[in-house]
């Protein structure tokens, strides 16, 4: 097995290239092979060279996984990261490989960065690609929630007429209060507030 290290490129197994690009691959596993010799900066000079684009998306995949050896381990995320890339994806850089070695296990993280060359430049909508509508979730009462909340109709006419009386009492206490300080200060005679 090849030695998996930072900077390698793999393209899926059937992604088409401009013509007179051949690159010599080597098979990963499930549909994608390594290219050797050459890191996404220099496969993007020879894409942009044959009139093509060479297109780096900014959704990494980052993922873990373990192995009896380090080899195992970076081999496992690195599968489980190609996964989670859009099928129009063709490309793919390891940007980035953190290891980890307990007694029994390695754990590595591996971080990959997607690409797509083609010979346009603009970017094909997918259905993977485009946001899902968020539907809200309709929330309704049974049909016969009345006879189980007798008083859930009823609430806020309440609530609206204990705010309008507390605030009516607040009022009222303020202008006895004021009058209250009239009155004391007039030694008693007798002073009404309209």
């Amino acid at each position: 097995m090849r030695t998996i290290a930072e900077l390698n490129m793999l393209l899926r197994v059937r992604t088409e290239l401009p013509d007179g690009l051949n690159l010599v691959t080597e098979e990963f596993r499930e549909g994608w092979n390594f290219v050797r010799t050459v890191s996404a900066r220099r496969l993007e000079k020879k894409i942009h060279t044959r009139g093509w684009n060479f297109i780096r998306i900014a959704d990494e995949s980052l993922r873990s996984g373990v192995g009896d050896t380090s080899q195992e381990a970076i081999a496992s995320a690195l599968r489980l990261a190609l996964r989670r890339l859009g099928t129009h994806f063709n490309a793919a850089e390891v940007e980035h490989i953190e290891l980890t070695q307990y007694p029994w296990f390695f754990l590595a993280r591996v971080r990959v960065f997607p690409f797509r060359i083609q010979q346009g430049a603009a970017l094909p909508a997918s259905d993977d690609s485009l946001p899902a509508p968020i539907a809200s979730p309709q929330r309704r009462l049974p049909p016969h929630a009345a006879a189980l909340y007798p008083s859930f109709g009823s609430a806020m006419p309440q609530l609206k007429q204990m705010l309008v009386s507390s605030t009516a009492t607040q009022v009222v206490q303020q202008k006895t209060e004021r009058t209250g300080a009239i009155d004391h200060r007039l030694n008693g005679n007798q002073v009404s507030i309209a």
